[in-house]
This record gives C-alpha cells, sequence and structure tokens, in this order.
C-alpha cells in the first residue's frame, strides 16, 4: 500500500530510483574504465612489437631473431609477455622463451590470422585470459617479398586485477553515496516539510481558539493554501455571525406578533376575532421566520462560486421591473460592459434587483445603468430621477450590519441586505446625487478574490 506520508513516499521513490541512477552510472564508468584499460593495454603491446621490430635482423633465409632480447620478461618462463612470429604458409619461425609453456594448438590458431601488409590486430582470447597484438608485414629479402606475421601476448591478469580494484572502490563509493544522499535528502525533507508541520500547528491553534486565523509568512507555494484557508475561516466565521444577528433579528421580530396575541388575551375579543387575529400573527410570524432564515444563508461560499456575466442579469431585470411600472413609463438607459463576477448569481439578483427596483419605484420618469472597471474592481452606477436620498440617511443605511427594523423609512429593507450582500464580497455601496437630480448607488465590487 502506498504510504500515507508525504516523507515516506518520497523516500520510498529515492529507494526505488537511487539504485538505478547509480546503477547505470556505476556501468557507464566501469565501461569506460575497462575501454581505458584495453585502450592502454593496446598501447603496451603496440610498443613491444616495435621493440620485436627493431630486433629482427633479415637474413638471406629470413629473418633472424636475437637469442636474447631486450626486454627481459621476453626471457623468461611465463612471464606473462609472449613474442611469436610466423612466416609463409602460417608456419612458426620464432618464439620467445617466455611463450615455452603456451600450447601449440594457441600458436596455430595464432599463425592462421589472416592480415594485409601494414594492417595490425588487438583484441582479447578470454579463454586463453591474454590480450594479442598482431601485426602482417611484407619484407623484401635479396628482392623477393616476404609475409610476416608478429605477434605479442600478455596476460590479462593485470588488467583484470586493475578491473577488479576499480569496480570495487567504484561500488564501494556509490553505495555510500546512495546511503549519504538518502541521509542528505531526509535531511532536505525534514527542513523542507517544515512550512507543513507549521501549518498543521497553527491549524491546531486555531481549533482549540487560540487564534484566529493563519499567521506569519510561508513559501509562496504554501502561502496560496494559507490564504485561501484563511478566506475560508473568514467567510466561515462571517457566517457565523451572520446566524448570530439573524437570531436576534428573529427573536427581536417575533416580540410584536407574540405580544399582540398576548395582549388579545386581555381584550375580551369574541372566538372568530381572536382567531383572525392569531392567524394574522401566525402568517405574519410565518413571514419573518421564512426572510431570516433566507437571510442566513445569503452568500453562503461565494469566493469558491463560479463566474457569473453581470450584463445579461441587469437586462433581464431591468426588462421585468419596465413591465412591472409600465404605467410610469420609465426611461432606462443602459451602458454595460461584458465583464464577469465569480459570485453566487442569486445574490447578483438580490443585490441589483433591490437596488434597481428603488430606482424604478422612486424614480419619475428616468433609470440609467452604467459599468465601468478599474483598479480591479466593477463598478456600477445606478441613478434615477427621483426625490433623492438625504445626506444624513446615506451615512445611516451605510453602516455594516444595518438591519431592517433600523433602515431608512421608506427604503424598506432592501438596502440593508444589499449593504450585507456587497460587504461579504469585499465591495462597498456609495450613495449620492445623481446626474437628474436623484438617487445615485454606485455599486463596487471586486472583479477576481
Amino acid at each position: 500500500m502506498m504510504p500515507k506520508s508525504l516523507r515516506a513516499r518520497l523516500l520510498l521513490a529515492s529507494l526505488l530510483l537511487l539504485p538505478v541512477f547509480f546503477g547505470l552510472t556505476g556501468f557507464a564508468l566501469q565501461q569506460a574504465f575497462s575501454h581505458s584499460l584495453a585502450t592502454a593495454e593496446e598501447q603496451r603491446l603496440k610498443l613491444q612489437l616495435y621493440l620485436l621490430l627493431g630486433a629482427a635482423e633479415p637474413t638471406s633465409e629470413g629473418i633472424n631473431m636475437p637469442a636474447t632480447l631486450r626486454e627481459p620478461r621476453y626471457n623468461q618462463i611465463a612471464s606473462g609477455l609472449y613474442g611469436v612470429l610466423h612466416g609463409d604458409s602460417h608456419s612458426l619461425m620464432w618464439r620467445s622463451e617466455s611463450s615455452q609453456l603456451l600450447s601449440d594448438d594457441l600458436l596455430e590458431r595464432l599463425g592462421r590470422t589472416e592480415l594485409e601488409t601494414g594492417m595490425e590486430s588487438f583484441y582479447e582470447l578470454s579463454e586463453d585470459a591474454l590480450f594479442v597484438y598482431q601485426f602482417g608485414l611484407l619484407w623484401d629479402i635479396d628482392g623477393v617479398g616476404k609475409r610476416y606475421l608478429f605477434t605479442v601476448l600478455e596476460s590479462n591478469s593485470f588488467v583484470k586485477a586493475e578491473q577488479k580494484a576499480f569496480n570495487t572502490r567504484l561500488w564501494s563509493w556509490l553505495g555510500a553515496a546512495i546511503v549519504l544522499f538518502l541521509l542528505v535528502e531526509a535531511i532536505i525533507m525534514r527542513w523542507g516539510l517544515m512550512p507543513l508541520n507549521r501549518l498543521a500547528r497553527d491549524l491546531k491553534s486555531i481549533e482549540h481558539g487560540h487564534s484566529d486565523r493563519l499567521q506569519g509568512e510561508y513559501p509562496s507555494e504554501v502561502q496560496v493554501v494559507t490564504d485561501n484557508l484563511n478566506l475560508l475561516i473568514e467567510n466561515e466565521r462571517k457566517q457565523r455571525e451572520r446566524y448570530r444577528n439573524t437570531l436576534g433579528d428573529l427573536a427581536h421580530s417575533l416580540k410584536t406578533p407574540l405580544a399582540v396575541i398576548r395582549g388579545a388575551r386581555q381584550e375580551g375579543l369574541d372566538y372568530v376575532d381572536f382567531q383572525n387575529l392569531v392567524n394574522d400573527q401566525v402568517v405574519r410570524m410565518d413571514q419573518i421566520v421564512q426572510y431570516q432564515l433566507a437571510r442566513a444563508v445569503k452568500s453562503q461560499g461565494r469566493r469558491l462560486a463560479k463566474r457569473v456575466a453581470v450584463e445579461p442579469l441587469i437586462k433581464r431585470m431591468a426588462s421585468a421591473l419596465q413591465k412591472v411600472y409600465r404605467d410610469k413609463g420609465v426611461e432606462v438607459e443602459l451602458q454595460l460592459k461584458d465583464l464577469q463576477l465569480a459570485a453566487d448569481e442569486r445574490d447578483l439578483m438580490e443585490l441589483l434587483g433591490n437596488i434597481l427596483e428603488n430606482a424604478f419605484k422612486y424614480g419619475d420618469s428616468q433609470v440609467s445603468v452604467r459599468m465601468s472597471q478599474a483598479e480591479g474592481m466593477l463598478r456600477i452606477d445606478i441613478a434615477d430621477d427621483g426625490a433623492g436620498i438625504s445626506p444624513e440617511l446615506r451615512q445611516t443605511i451605510l453602516k455594516r450590519g444595518q438591519r431592517a427594523d433600523t433602515s431608512a423609512p421608506g427604503q424598506g429593507i432592501g438596502l440593508s441586505v444589499a449593504v450585507d450582500i456587497l460587504s461579504s464580497y469585499g465591495g462597498e455601496l456609495r450613495i449620492s446625487e445623481s446626474q437628474y437630480g436623484g438617487a445615485l448607488f454606485c455599486l463596487m465590487l471586486p472583479l477576481s478574490y
């Protein structure tokens, strides 16, 4: 099973990949060293062959080799360095003293090598543990050209010993490198995963109530996560606050109908009147409950919402309101742009619907909607030609957290709902006087979060 720990996964991957990587590296180094040893051996045997050629003396009967050569190993039996000379018809003409223990079969096989004049050949006889260097030449003796084959042989024991020693050192170092690499990787992973450990501790601190957000600087890769977590924590905190406010508003709103019902018992009403009064108050309480529940869940999870095109929403609501207020003959001017917001479509409809409906309701005959973009904000200006809003009331309805019972007279509860929605998106609502003399509502919303 795959380990759950990131550290264990990385170490497991390293344990699987490092042997493969270092194995291929070791194999490549082995091959390179083996090739260099073979090249060096070839050069040594080539030099020995030149020494034999220098010692050879042509006679009328052929080539005469001295009894004692300058290289002492040629004069020692089984010294590991051997010299052989073959003439025409693959006949053995000379062999060094050191080659006396070489088998006749080997010498016969060497003599059958076919080489053109001036050509050379280097190869290894693994079964005989020998390196072989051969050179074919045509020697002119008394005007007659005769073919000869010089052969130098050397034991491969020295090369094999060098290769073995190198392999031992190589794999020892590579094994140590693997262990060292794993230790360094463990230290690096411990250091690299420290921000995640700190993140876990900070989250535990938030869970225990010791902190209200993730503090401090994190690496850029983790900072994105912490920023989003802080955003979710803040949204959750605002949601809980909204629930508390809604419960308080609900309790306050239910006091009046409950007081009416309680007072009706003391008024001595007959059964039918008392029943009608109670039914009216029950309907009112149901409306209050439904409204407050709707407000409690407004704009929930908006930061993760998909992007919504604003222009079609405004056109659709403006068209519907024109039909509702057909008798007023309201003229609508739209100057819109194709922009999108990462928001809940219901929030936008609630927000824009409340402001637009106020413009249609309190305007006389002119409503305009203009969209613009500046410094990462979407600006929506909704203007009408009504009586406008006094500066004192503008400040009141823009206060964060205002509820229906504290909203400005004549504006209903829509503006406080709009303020709540805007605040939850990090936006704001500004109220001023429009170019028509009425109210101008300026909605500012971030285009990205």
